[in-house]
């Protein structure tokens, strides 16, 4: 049986709406002879189907064996064009490419006037829109067409469309550096996580500034400092910089307040920058202030000014839920994590075609800490599983690391002694294997081990003893990130006052938003 995530064709139906299929049928009725075609008797069954099936088609007789891939190949054409067609996809970006597109066909028919009018529109929208990879092409087509129709103004015109493409070349060279840092340095945060060490600290720094262009920000557009600010966000999260983190997520978001009008043109970006400046929140525990830019993203998202689609709805279900788990972590309310449990799993399962494995594991973690808040430790395990169980699984090596550590203590809470010892040989292998053994780690499974040897009346001084120990490695900059995904400090003194987890966290973040916060410097600040 074929996989339906492997065949792109089905996946394409599945996303259609009620109005883009009728859009389709009435634009495939208006090519006449074909109201009865195969491609459109192909189209009804794949649309029936529950998932993707190639010995059932066939068995409807609409096209052999031989044929089948063609006609997949021409139904999937004719999908796309009818999508296109439609005025919800016509964005600003696929807009001027229509124009683009008017403008060559005038073109080849040799009314030369006529395209250079529609072209000089294009451009202006173009730039204006910040879409300057388009506008350079439309400059390089005016240039062609220029070359072709004579007149007594070529002068002038040669003069401002080779300032035109000078200044283009410029700007599209400088955010391909900006962008191509940014991409690098955000799969390097995807691969393995932060810098585990001084020497890895220094290789990301160097690459970071060797590889950083120089400019003057202040004469920057909005793309060049959009760019400018996701590089300097990854690059923070890598050397566990968080409040820098958070202060150019700050400016990311702030680039979108100052021209709310790149928020409809650039929404996955406004997402994204929101979800970043959330996390960073996260990491330097403002709960106050997580909550004030958590719900401003919620009522941007819900206006009816925001771009709405497959994709962008996935994305908010995505940031939405994650950053509410992190909220209500952060509190220790795990009783009203634990009723938004149901609503994230049916979300995973309505947008499954839409959101990564990875982030679907992500949420498997957190409704596993959910879980192991409220001491429902076998539940709690069910959800690690998934990610343990996952052979395939392309995940963070630090998240995979922690969910192991996790595991035990969750097995050692649920009274699983019997299954102890091999799963502490497991996480022993797992985590030499995957290069990641901390000293918080090899502490913690030293400590789960000789748990079993320890009596009743000695276990609080045990706890307490490990608690010392590990104390000491919360302001490490490279074991502090072990607190960041398991709150193992936290269970501890639990376990040494005889009170819930969630009670503990609650109680610490009322410290948290008595704490005194730092302030953002201005943007026009310099950077370097």
């Amino acid at each position: 049986m074929t996989n339906e995530q492997k065949d792109n064709l089905f996946l394409l139906i599945k996303t259609l709406t009620k109005s883009e299929k009728r859009q389709f049928k009435l634009f495939v009725g208006r090519m006449g002879s074909n109201s009865d075609s195969k491609f459109l008797n192909l189209f009804n069954v794949m649309d029936k189907s529950e998932r993707y099936d190639e010995s059932a088609i066939l068995k409807k007789g609409i096209v052999s064996k031989q044929q089948l891939s063609n006609l997949k190949a021409h139904l999937y054409k004719q999908i796309l064009i009818s999508l296109r067609l439609n005025p919800i996809h016509k964005n600003a970006r696929v807009q001027i490419r229509e124009q683009l597109d008017f403008a060559t066909i005038l073109y080849q028919k040799g009314l030369y006037r006529q395209s250079l009018k529609i072209l000089e529109k294009a451009k202006q929208s173009a730039q204006k829109q910040g879409e300057k990879y388009v506008a350079f092409e439309i400059v390089e087509f005016e240039k062609l067409i220029e070359s072709q129709y004579i007149t007594r103004s070529l002068s002038n015109r040669t003069a401002s469309l080779v300032a035109d493409a000078e200044n283009l070349i410029a700007c599209n060279v400088l955010s391909s550096q900006l962008s191509n840092l940014s991409l690098r340095l955000y799969e390097k945060l995807i691969k393995a996580g932060y810098a585990k060490s001084d020497e890895e600290f220094r290789d990301i720094t160097k690459f970071f500034y060797e590889n950083l262009p120089k400019f003057n920000l202040d004469e920057a557009d909005f793309r060049e400092k959009l760019w400018y600010n996701k590089a300097h966000v990854w690059y923070s999260f890598l050397t566990q910089d968080f409040l820098s983190s958070y202060k150019y997520a700050s400016k990311w978001v702030e680039l979108f307040e100052q021209q709310p009008e790149m928020i409809s043109l650039n929404p996955v970006f406004f997402l994204k920058g929101n979800h970043y400046l959330l996390e960073s929140l996260a990491l330097i525990k403002y709960p106050e202030k997580f909550k004030e830019v958590l719900n401003n993203m919620v009522v941007r998202t819900q206006s009816e000014t925001f771009p709405s689609n497959e994709n962008i709805d996935s994305l908010i279900f995505l940031y939405h839920f994650s950053n509410r788990f992190n909220l209500l972590f952060m509190e220790g309310d795990f009783d009203v994590a634990l009723k938004m449990v149901p609503e994230v799993l049916s979300g995973i399962d309505k947008y499954k075609n839409r959101i990564d494995p990875h982030h679907v594991m992500v949420f498997y973690y957190k409704i596993a800490c959910v879980y192991f808040g409220i001491g429902d430790y076998e539940t709690c395990i069910l959800f690690l599983n998934k990610i343990v169980g996952n052979r395939h699984l392309k995940m963070r090596e630090d998240l995979l690391c922690f969910t192991r550590v996790l595991n035990l203590v969750a097995h050692y809470e649920a009274g699983f002694d019997y299954h102890l010892d091999t799963h502490l040989r497991e996480t022993f292998k797992f985590l030499i294997k995957m290069d990641d053994l901390h000293e918080v780690q090899k502490a913690m499974i030293r400590f789960v081990k000789k748990l079993s040897n320890i009596y009743p009346h000695e276990l609080k001084a045990a706890f307490k003893e490990f608690h010392k120990e590990l104390s000491v490695f919360e302001s490490d900059p490279y074991e502090r990130r072990s607190f960041l995904y398991l709150d193992i400090l936290s269970w501890l003194e639990s376990r040494i006052e005889n009170r819930s987890v969630a009670s503990i966290i609650k109680e610490k973040a009322k410290q948290l938003n008595r704490k005194e916060r730092p302030t953002i410097k201005a943007y026009s600040e310099p950077e370097l």
